[in-house]
């Protein structure tokens, strides 16, 4: 028997009664940004392999072991996106548009893919909104990109269950010389290490610091700190930033463990964590890349920019209840027609309802039926109100006004009355 059709595992649908908040969510965030004067950027979900060798780095884990690589026909090795930063530099050293020292504040939204162990909040396929600034090398970039996810947090009523976490990773020389006291270090504790650990004390020995086995924790606790090597240019960078955030009353935490995954990051990196999903806490991180758009073969660019996982975040305003009550309704009201001429002056009325309330949520009965089917599907829509038009109701030139959600009587409304009537019960609240 052939195998059932189903979806890729950790490559999950998104079903009818879930769109409506990851809508929800997505509306806010793209709002926040036009207001902040970002602009939204588009690049496809397939680039060339080396795209990602070349920018989070061969080493990573995300490289070694998470894209999702395969060879065209051409004998290409092309790659899922396992994130957007890289794919963003692409695009805007391919366009010109940071020549001449052009800021561009950007955004975007889509899928990403990494072949990762799914669990709760973790996929396989999983969908980002990401920022990228470029051409601005000051903490004052940095502070506003923060302040505006604090913005965000306030507007999906979140911000009392996220944490901002900080750090510096100082420059490209500063973190050398760090990185070769910590190797040192490190190498002095090899067999305390778990096995995990000492391979990446080989290869991105940076990562080792965000390690979550306790007797390498335990190590970690005497190791070299990153701030003690920090050069005078990213220190006081560092302290431009902690200053603006404290000036704009948001709290933080300084995490000297914080590194992020990716090869790239210099200077500021920050995260925003929560502990109301287990395992997968970070709802939301970014940080500095200055030295990435060189990388790739531009001119020296200054780079800042974050990314926030959509799966998690709508998950964490399901686990804190924050649903606006219109998102779980999808209709308002529900238009019942009995007969043909009833259908047919149903049609034209809805029609008009709709041109004079665009914001009103109507739908159409379909399908004829029974008053009681018709009915039974008005209640099952989650409208707030049922329209009922009959051969009486159209002699009269009357439509029934039925609250389904116990705010009253049926009334029988004039038709030119009807609009205002709409207006005030349903589109006013």
């Amino acid at each position: 028997m052939s195998k059932s059709l189903q979806a890729i595992r950790g490559m999950n649908d998104i079903l009818p009664e879930q769109t409506p908040l990851w809508r929800h969510f997505e509306g806010t965030v793209s709002r926040l940004l036009d207001n902040y004067g970002y602009r939204q950027i588009r690049m496809p979900i397939v680039e060339f392999t080396d795209l990602f060798k070349r920018s989070i780095g061969e080493v990573t884990d995300i490289v070694e072991k998470e894209m999702y690589t395969f060879a065209d026909r051409n004998g290409d090795s092309l790659t899922l996106r396992p994130e957007g930063t890289a794919a963003c530099v692409r695009a805007v050293l391919e366009h010109g548009i940071t020549g001449g020292g052009q800021v561009q504040k950007l955004w975007y939204i889509g899928p990403m893919f990494r072949h990762e162990r799914p669990q709760k909040g973790r996929y396989r396929q999983f969908h980002q909104i990401g920022v990228e600034v470029f051409n601005l090398d000051g903490p004052d970039i940095d502070a506003e990109l923060i302040v505006m996810t604090w913005r965000l947090w306030g507007l999906l009523g979140i911000r009392d269950a996220v944490k901002l976490e900080l750090n510096s990773l100082g420059t490209s020389e500063a973190r050398g010389r760090y990185r070769d006291a910590l190797v040192e270090f490190l190498s002095a504790h090899l067999d305390q290490l778990d096995e995990d650990s000492q391979r990446r004390l080989k290869t991105n020995p940076l990562r080792v610091l965000d390690t979550k086995h306790p007797e390498t924790q335990a190590v970690l606790v005497n190791a070299p700190k990153l701030a003690d090597y920090l050069d005078d240019e990213s220190r006081v960078h560092f302290e431009g930033l902690k200053a603006r955030l404290d000036a704009a009353g948001i709290p933080y935490v300084i995490n000297p463990k914080l590194v992020r995954g990716l090869d790239y990051y210099s200077k500021t990196v920050f995260e925003w964590v929560t502990d109301q999903l287990g395992a997968q806490g970070t709802v939301c991180a970014g940080g500095r890349y200055d030295g990435l758009v060189e990388q790739m073969g531009g001119k020296p660019t200054a780079g800042v920019g974050f990314a926030m996982g959509i799966e998690r975040l709508v998950l964490l305003l399901e686990t804190l209840e924050q649903v606006p009550e219109e998102i779980a309704r999808q209709v308002d009201v529900y238009l019942c027609a009995f007969g043909d001429a009833a259908e047919l002056a149903g049609l034209t009325l809805a029609e008009k309802v709709r041109d004079q309330l665009p914001n009103l949520r109507l739908q159409v009965n379909a399908g004829a039926g029974s008053f009681k089917s018709q009915f039974k599907k008005a209640d099952k829509s989650g409208a707030l109100y049922a329209l009922i038009l009959g051969e009486e109701e159209l002699a009269a030139k009357v439509i029934g006004v039925k609250p389904l959600r116990g705010q009253g009587e049926q009334q029988n409304i004039a038709w030119d009355a009807l609009l205002e009537h709409l207006a005030s019960c349903v589109v006013q609240g």
